[in-house]
């Protein structure tokens, strides 16, 4: 029955897993286990002082006092930056801009608008009406005429330079010129360009009539004929040939297919059913006993290095379809071991 508490063979390590564990195994219980012991102390050491040290001090001393030298820094700041300033602005210079401009409004309504008013009646008003007089006889008796005189000569200037010219250009050089080139277009037209046009018109019809119309009937009849008694047998014959050659080419296809089955297929098939496939068993079943084998082999190298049980082999396991206790496992020779020495 102590079989059955075994690990299995194939589910252990290797030697050389356990050559590496074990050399971990001692670095951490001599290295990391007390520097995790130091630092779980230090960590409740802290959590402590914090709790019964610096919480109790922070709540009744540090707290209040910061609070007290806050409410100090803020009144000292008060009366060094906002009391002087803020008095300054409400009792003096508040009080000042209202007194200025308390007489600045007098000023303006007593001073300067009387002042103005006095200004406007006796010296700008009698003197804007003068300067409008003065205008308006200078406009209609100085600047009117030479306006006008100024007017004429420009356009005077303007007919010389830019009409004139154009206009006798146009009079005595381009209007004839133009009546020069129209007789003469007309004249091409009625005598040249109008008989030339009319051969022309009467040349293409008879071309169309005599030459063009007759070929093109002629052509025609020609590719309807050529149609309908070369192409179109042609095409009939050419189809039934390829209908042909698909018929022949699908019998040899298949024809070849069948030889190919009985000169390769089948003796293939042959081949891998009563040769390949019992060669494969028989490699299968080698290649499991030769691994069953490396197990046991390693088995005994684990036992001879590390001193473990013994290790019952899968082969013996299976043998037994599932039973605790293999056919030739050790108890029989327990049993037996009384008889012997009886």
């Amino acid at each position: 029955m102590e079989l059955d508490k075994r690990p299995p063979a194939g589910g252990g390590d290797g030697c050389l897993v356990g050559v590496i564990r074990i050399p971990v195994k001692i670095v951490a219980v001599l290295v990391v286990l007390p520097v995790r012991v130091v630092w779980e102390l230090l960590t409740g050491l802290g959590r402590a002082v914090h709790r019964h040290v610096l919480g109790p001090l922070y709540v009744h001393v540090l707290g209040p006092a910061l609070r007290a030298l806050g409410w100090l820094l803020t009144t000292l700041l008060k009366l060094v930056l906002v009391w002087p300033w803020a008095g300054l602005w409400r009792y003096v210079i508040t009080p000042v801009g209202r007194g200025l401009a308390w007489l600045g409004r007098g000023a303006y309504d007593h001073l300067l608008v009387p002042a103005g008013r006095l200004l406007a009646t006796y010296v700008f008003r009698p003197l804007g009406a003068a300067l409008a007089w003065i205008g308006r006889g200078g406009m209609r008796y100085v600047l009117a005429p030479l306006a006008k005189g100024v007017g004429w000569v420009a356009w005077a200037v303007g007919m010389a330079l830019f009409v004139w010219p154009w206009v006798a250009l146009w009079r005595y050089v381009l209007a004839p010129v133009g009546r020069g080139i129209g007789w003469l277009a007309a004249a091409a037209y009625q005598y040249v360009l109008a008989p030339v046009g009319h051969g022309l018109v009467r040349l293409a019809a008879g071309l169309y009539r005599y030459l063009l119309r007759p070929v093109g009937l002629g052509l025609g009849w020609l590719a309807v004929a050529l149609y309908r008694y070369v192409l179109a047998p042609v095409g009939r014959v050419l189809a039934w040939a390829w209908h042909m050659a698909g018929l022949i080419i699908g019998a040899l296809w298949r024809g070849l297919k069948r030889i190919g089955w009985v000169l390769i297929g089948w003796p293939a098939s042959r081949v891998y059913r009563h040769v390949l496939t019992p060669v494969g068993h028989a490699v299968r079943e080698a290649w499991r006993t030769g691994r069953a084998a490396v197990r046991e082999a390693r088995a005994t190298v684990r036992r001879a290095l590390f001193g473990a049980p013994p290790v019952e082999p899968a082969r013996s396991r299976a043998r037994t379809l599932g039973s605790t206790t293999a056919a030739d496992a050790a108890p029989a020779d327990e049993i037996s071991r009384p008889r012997r020495q009886g």
